[in-house]
C-alpha cells in the first residue's frame, strides 16, 4: 500500500538522514520513478523533504525534521516480538537489556497489541543450535562488541588448528552467529577477515581508535565470504552398495547424500565427504552391510584397514 510506503520513506530518511533516490527504491522494492512520486506526495502534505544534486547528494528531512510514530500493525508487533536465541543474546551479555527494551516496548502497545505480543513470545521460539552443537568458550565476544560499539582497536592472541597462537590487532566491522558459533570480521593491515571467536585469547580493547569503516557492508561481506568458503571446501566422492537398513542411519547422521538408486535389495548411494580417511571411517561402521563401489583406491584400503583389524583381533585373543 502507498501509505505504508510512504511511512517507510519517513522513517528511513528520519533513521538514516540521506538516501538516494536508488537507495530507496532498492529498500522498498520500487521503482525510480515510484519513488519521486511518493516524494511529491509526501511535500504536498508538508513533509519537508529535500532534494541534494551532485556526489553526497540524495533525499533527506530538512533540519532533522522528526516525527513521532507509534501504530504497529499486527505483523509488525510479531516481528518484534518473537523469541530470539536466548543464548545468543547471553552471549552478547544483553539478556537483561533486551528484556528491559521489550517491556517498555510492550508498555507502549494497545491493550489488543500487548495481547498478541504476549501470544507470539510464548508461542514461537527460534532455537539455533543443532542437536550436536559443542558449546564454545565465547569469553571474548563481549569485549569484541565493546570495541565494536566504542569504535577502538582490539588485540588478541589468535589460535589456528596446528598452528602457534599468533598476535592480532584488528579494526572490528561486526560480529556474525552461524547458527550457534560466533565469528569476528574485522580489519586486518588494511584487508577484511573472519576470526572464530572461541579461538580468540586474551583479548584487549586498546585506546587507538579503530579505522573508520562507515561503507563496509557486513552483509554484503559475509555472504561473499560464505559463497567463497563453500566453493575450496574439500571433497572426496565415493559410491556403496548398502543394505536398506544403512540409509536410516546415513538420514540420521547428516551425511552428505548426493544420490541414492535401488539395486537389486540393496541402494546404490553415492556420498561426498570431505576426505577419504572420512569416507574409510564411513565404509568400516558398516560391516557387511555396505559394500565400496567406487573409486577403486577406496575399496583398497577399507580391505587393507578391516585385514588389518582381524590381525589384531587375532593377536588379542592369543
Amino acid at each position: 500500500m502507498r501509505a505504508d510506503r510512504l511511512l517507510s520513506i519517513l522513517l528511513l530518511l528520519q533513521a538514516h538522514r540521506r538516501l538516494t533516490c536508488r537507495e530507496l527504491a532498492e529498500r522498498l522494492e520500487v521503482s525510480e520513478r515510484t519513488i519521486l512520486r511518493d516524494m511529491d506526495a509526501l511535500s504536498s502534505a508538508g513533509v519537508p523533504v529535500m532534494a541534494e544534486r551532485g556526489a553526497g547528494g540524495g533525499w533527506s528531512l530538512v533540519d532533522g525534521y522528526q516525527t513521532k510514530i507509534t501504530g504497529l500493525n499486527s505483523a509488525e508487533i510479531q516481528s518484534l516480538f518473537l523469541s530470539r536465541p536466548p543464548h545468543l543474546v547471553a552471549d552478547l551479555g544483553l539478556r537483561q537489556p533486551a528484556e528491559a527494551a521489550l517491556l517498555k516496548l510492550q508498555a507502549s502497545l494497545s491493550e489488543a497489541g500487548r495481547r498478541q505480543a504476549e501470544f507470539t513470545r510464548r508461542r514461537v521460539l527460534i532455537d539455533s543450535r543443532g542437536w550436536r552443537d559443542p558449546s564454545e568458550s565465547v569469553t571474548s565476544l563481549p569485549l569484541a562488541l565493546d570495541a565494536l560499539w566504542r569504535g577502538r582497536k582490539l588485540r588478541f592472541l589468535y589460535e589456528r588448528q596446528d598452528c602457534e597462537p599468533s598476535e592480532r590487532i584488528a579494526d572490528p566491522l561486526g560480529l556474525v552467529a552461524k547458527g550457534s558459533t560466533w565469528y569476528l570480521v574485522a580489519n586486518v593491515s588494511g584487508e577484511p577477515r573472519t576470526y572464530r571467536v572461541s579461538r580468540m585469547r586474551h583479548a584487549a580493547i586498546l585506546d587507538e581508535p579503530a579505522a573508520p569503516s562507515d561503507d563496509f557492508d557486513l552483509a554484503a561481506y559475509w555472504q561473499r565470504s560464505a559463497t567463497e568458503f563453500r566453493e575450496h571446501l574439500p571433497r572426496y566422492y565415493a559410491s556403496f552398495l548398502v543394505d536398506p537398513a544403512v540409509m536410516r542411519w546415513i538420514r540420521y547422521r547428516g551425511w552428505r547424500l548426493e544420490e541414492e538408486t535401488p539395486a537389486d535389495g540393496r541402494v546404490r548411494v553415492r556420498l561426498r565427504f570431505d576426505i577419504e580417511e572420512e569416507a574409510v571411517q564411513f565404509a568400516l561402521s558398516f560391516g557387511p552391510k555396505l559394500e565400496v563401489v567406487e573409486p577403486a583406491e577406496l575399496r583398497a584400503l577399507v580391505l587393507e584397514s578391516a585385514e588389518a583389524v582381524l590381525r589384531q583381533a587375532g593377536a588379542t585373543i592369543k
